[in-house]
C-alpha cells in the first residue's frame, strides 16, 4: 500500500475506543434512557441530540464502523442538492461533520459531489463528534458496535392506549479465538451467524439485554438501514411499489408491488498504479456479463471521468475532472456496474412479511436481518465481477463494441487496511436505498395511516405532460390538481374556477410538524424486470423511473415518524412514513442527519415531559404547545426544520 494508507491506519485505531472489544459478559444487562438501533447517519444524529440533552444513549451497530453510507456502506461522497449546500442550509452536527471532512488531509477531487473522502475519515470523526457532545451536555454514550437485535418485547402501556417496547434482546459479536480477523468474508457469509446466539468456529457471542432505567422510562428508535424492527415488531410497513394514485401518480405499478425497493449496490475501492497490473478472471463473470456497462455514451468516450467521478483520495490537489495521477482511489458505485436490483418474488432481496413468516424468521430468536442471503452473495460477486470488467473489459453491455477500452493499471484495493477496511474489499454493509418503510399512525386525517406521496415533493410540471391525464382518467387528473392547487384548488372542487386557469402549487408541501428537512431530486436506482436480475435480455421495470425528477426543498414531519400501537417507538432514517417514490429523496446523507437530528430531540423532549410521541401531534390542526416547544429546541441547536425561502 502507498502511504497515504499509514494516515488511513491511524483513523482505523482512532475508531478503537468505540469498539467494545474486551468481552462484556453473558447475557448482560444495558440500561439506556435512549436506545437507538442502527449506527447510520440517522442514528449517529439521534444519539447526538440525546446526549445533548444529558439522556443515557445505547447505540447498536452492525459493523465495526458507525455512520452507515459514509463508512461502512462505502458511499463517502457526501449527496447534496447545490442549492441546500450554497445556503449552507444544514443541521449543525453535519455541517460540524462537512467542515471536518474538508480539513483533512487531501480528500478526494471528485466531481459528483464538493465532498469525497475514504470511508474510515467518516467513521471517525462522527465517534468523535458523539464523545464531543457526551461530554458537552453530560450524556452518556454507550456504543455496541457489532451488535444486532434479535428479539423485541413489548408490554401494555399503562398512560396511554397502546404498548411499550420493554425489553430487547441484542447479540453483540466479536472474534472467536483461533479464528480470523472481522472483515474477513463478506456479509452473506457471516449473516446467519451474527444473528445466532449461539458461539461458533468464528464468532463468540454476548447477549445484551436492553431495558430502560430501573426507576424511568426510555425511548427505542429503528434506525436500521432496512426497516428490521418494523418487521420484528410486527407493525405496518410497506415494501417496494404503491399502487398508482393521485398522491403517487409516476408510480409503475397498478396494485402494490413490494419486491421492488430499489438497487443495493456493494462499493470497494481502486488505485490508479504506475505499472500494469495481472488479474485472474472470476468464475462467474460471464454470468453478469449484462450488467457491466458505462450507460452513457460520454463515459465510454472518457472513461477517466469515471475513476473521478467519486475518486475519495487524491495524490495531486486540484487535478479536475478530467485527470488522475498515480496513487489516486476511486470508490465506486456504478448504476449499471455493481448496481444489484432483483425485482420478483424469486429473487427480491428484502423478504415480505409472508416470506418471512414462510422462512421462519418471525418465530422466536430466528431473525436474521429479513434478508434473502443468497441475494446478497449475488450482489458482492456482482461487485468484484465489475472491476474486473473495468480493468480488462473490451465489450459494453449497454452501448456496445469499440467503446470499452481495458486499463491494465487499475488495481483492486482489498485488506483491512484498505479504504473499505475488509480483506475482500467490498464495503461492510451494502449501500442501501431503501428498505422497509413505516405506515404512519392512524388519526384524524389520515385513516390509512400517514405517508409523505410524490406530490408532497415533486416539482414534475403534471399539467404539460399527457402521460398523468391518461394514465390517471379526468376525474382523478382533476382530483391531482385539486391536491396541488392550494385555494385555487377549493376553487376547481367547488366548480368556479375552471381547471385550465388554475395555478398549480410550486412549493413542496409544508407540514406544521416539521422537525427536519431533505432537499434532493427523486432519484431511482429501478429493480429488474424479470428473474434472475443478470439474464441476458433483462430490462429496468418499466416506468420505474416515470417518477424521477427535481424536488422542492422538503420537510420531516413528525407523524412520518410515528408507528401505530407501540408507544415509545420512533422511526428515523430511510425508513420513516413515505411512498416508494418520495423515498428515493428521502434517503442521501444531510436528510439522514436532520431527521436524526430531530428523533433525538423529539426522543429527550418526551422522556423530559412524561408523554408519548403520539401526544405532541395528536392536536395537530389545532395548536400544539408541546410541538411548538420541541420545534423552538431544534432551532435554537441549529437545525432547521424549513428551508429559509420555504413559504
Amino acid at each position: 500500500m502507498r502511504t497515504c494508507y499509514g494516515w488511513l491506519m491511524g483513523c482505523l485505531v482512532a475508531i478503537a475506543p468505540l469498539s467494545n472489544q474486551r468481552a462484556l459478559a453473558a447475557p448482560q444487562t444495558v440500561e439506556c434512557d435512549i436506545l437507538v438501533i442502527g449506527g447510520g447517519l440517522a442514528g449517529v444524529a439521534t444519539a447526538y441530540e440525546g446526549l445533548r440533552y444529558g439522556k443515557t444513549v445505547c447505540l447498536t451497530e452492525i459493523t465495526d464502523w458507525l455512520g452507515g453510507q459514509l463508512s461502512a456502506q462505502g458511499t463517502s461522497a457526501l449527496d447534496e442538492q447545490l442549492r441546500q449546500r450554497q445556503q449552507w442550509w444544514f443541521p449543525a452536527g453535519y455541517s460540524q461533520l462537512r467542515r471536518r471532512i474538508i480539513a483533512q488531509n487531501r480528500p478526494g477531487d471528485c466531481w459528483v459531489s464538493e465532498v469525497c473522502f475514504l470511508p474510515a475519515v467518516g467513521a471517525t470523526l462522527v465517534s468523535d463528534l458523539l464523545q464531543e457532545m457526551a461530554a458537552q451536555g453530560r450524556g452518556t454514550l454507550k456504543v455496541f458496535l457489532n451488535t444486532v437485535v434479535q428479539e423485541i418485547t413489548p408490554a401494555d402501556d399503562p398512560q396511554q392506549p397502546g404498548q411499550l417496547i420493554r425489553h430487547v434482546r441484542g447479540i453483540q459479536h466479536r472474534r472467536a479465538p483461533q479464528a480470523p480477523p472481522l472483515n474477513t468474508d463478506p456479509l452473506s457469509q457471516t449473516l446467519a451467524d451474527i444473528y445466532s446466539d449461539q458461539d461458533s468456529p468464528r464468532l463468540s457471542k454476548t447477549i445484551l439485554n436492553f431495558q430502560p432505567p430501573t426507576a424511568g422510562d426510555w425511548m427505542v428508535i429503528e434506525a436500521t438501514e432496512t426497516g428490521e424492527v418494523l418487521a420484528l415488531a410486527d407493525l405496518p410497513y410497506r415494501l417496494g411499489i404503491d399502487p398508482v394514485s393521485v398522491d403517487n401518480p409516476s408510480a409503475s405499478s397498478p396494485v402494490p408491488y413490494p419486491y421492488c425497493p430499489q438497487a443495493i449496490t456493494y462499493t470497494f475501492a481502486l488505485e490508479v498504479m504506475a505499472e500494469p497490473q495481472t488479474y485472474r478472471r472470476p468464475a462467474s463473470y460471464d454470468r453478469f456479463a449484462p450488467f457491466y456497462s458505462y450507460a452513457h455514451l460520454r463515459f465510454g468516450q472518457e472513461p477517466v471521468l469515471v475513476l473521478t467521478y467519486r475518486r475519495i483520495f487524491s495524490a495531486q490537489p486540484a487535478q479536475g475532472s478530467r485527470q488522475v495521477s498515480v496513487g489516486d482511489i476511486s470508490m465506486q458505485n456504478w448504476e449499471r456496474g455493481n448496481d444489484y436490483g432483483p425485482g420478483t418474488a424469486m429473487d427480491n432481496l428484502l423478504l415480505t412479511r409472508s416470506q418471512l413468516l414462510a422462512s421462519g424468521q418471525l418465530q422466536p430468536r430466528r431473525w436474521q436481518g429479513g434478508w434473502r442471503i443468497a441475494g446478497l452473495a449475488a450482489a458482492e460477486e456482482l461487485a468484484r465481477n465489475y472491476f474486473y470488467w473495468l480493468a480488462t473489459g473490451t465489450t459494453d453491455a449497454v452501448l456496445g463494441d469499440n467503446i470499452k477500452q481495458p486499463n491494465p493499471y487499475l488495481r483492486y484495493l482489498q485488506g483491512y487496511d484498505s479504504p473499505m477496511g475488509t480483506a475482500h474489499g467490498l464495503s461492510k454493509f451494502p449501500y442501501i436505498r431503501e428498505g422497509r418503510r413505516l405506515v404512519g399512525r392512524y388519526q384524524g386525517g389520515w385513516p390509512a395511516g400517514f405517508s409523505i406521496d410524490e406530490i408532497d415533493i415533486s416539482a414534475k410540471p403534471y399539467w404539460q405532460d399527457p402521460y398523468y391525464p391518461q394514465t390517471l382518467g379526468a376525474e382523478q387528473f382533476q382530483q391531482l390538481a385539486i391536491r396541488m392547487g392550494g385555494l385555487q384548488g377549493l376553487a376547481v372542487a367547488r366548480g368556479v374556477l375552471p381547471l385550465s386557469q388554475m395555478q398549480w402549487r410550486r412549493r413542496a408541501r409544508l407540514y406544521p410538524d416539521s422537525i427536519g428537512i431533505g432537499y434532493y431530486p427523486i432519484d431511482f436506482h429501478p429493480c429488474m424486470l424479470q428473474h434472475p436480475p443478470e439474464a441476458a435480455g433483462n430490462i429496468e421495470r418499466p416506468r420505474e423511473r416515470q417518477g424521477a425528477g427535481q424536488t422542492y426543498p422538503f420537510q420531516v414531519p413528525l407523524r412520518a415518524l410515528i408507528p401505530s400501537r407501540i408507544n415509545n417507538l420512533l422511526v428515523t432514517g430511510k425508513n420513516i412514513a413515505t411512498s416508494h417514490i418520495a423515498a428515493a429523496a428521502y434517503r442521501v446523507h444531510p436528510y439522514e442527519w436532520s431527521v436524526g437530528a430531530g428523533t433525538g430531540t423529539v426522543a429527550a423532549y418526551v422522556l423530559e415531559q412524561g408523554l408519548r410521541p403520539h401526544q405532541l401531534t395528536e392536536p395537530l390542526p389545532l395548536y400544539s404547545p408541546h410541538l411548538v416547544q420541541v420545534q423552538r429546541r431544534l432551532q435554537a441547536a441549529a437545525n432547521p426544520i424549513a428551508f429559509p425561502d420555504n413559504f
